[in-house]
């Protein structure tokens, strides 16, 4: 091989996020809760029982997505 090929690094050198999996948390309530709100608002003309029962577990998790961000935004990083 050449100095000037082209090597897909394969791993990175650098030290993983400490709160990744965190984040990825984040994002899945919020999203999935958002989801999940507006699925039960939907179904709730048809529905209502089913349809509350639906949205209100989704706005419950995607308010929950949200304080994990301030959360998130208060701790930490270790160097």
């Amino acid at each position: 091989m050449t100095s000037g090929s082209y090597m897909p690094k394969l791993r990175s050198t650098e030290p993983p996020k400490p709160h990744a999996r965190l984040e990825k948390w984040i994002w899945i309530l919020i999203y999935g809760g958002l989801f999940l709100f507006i699925l039960g608002i939907a179904t709730a003309r048809i529905e209502p029982v089913l349809g509350w029962s639906m949205a209100t577990p989704g706005a419950v998790a995607a308010v929950v997505g949200f304080v994990l961000i301030y959360v998130r935004s208060r701790m930490k990083d270790k160097p």
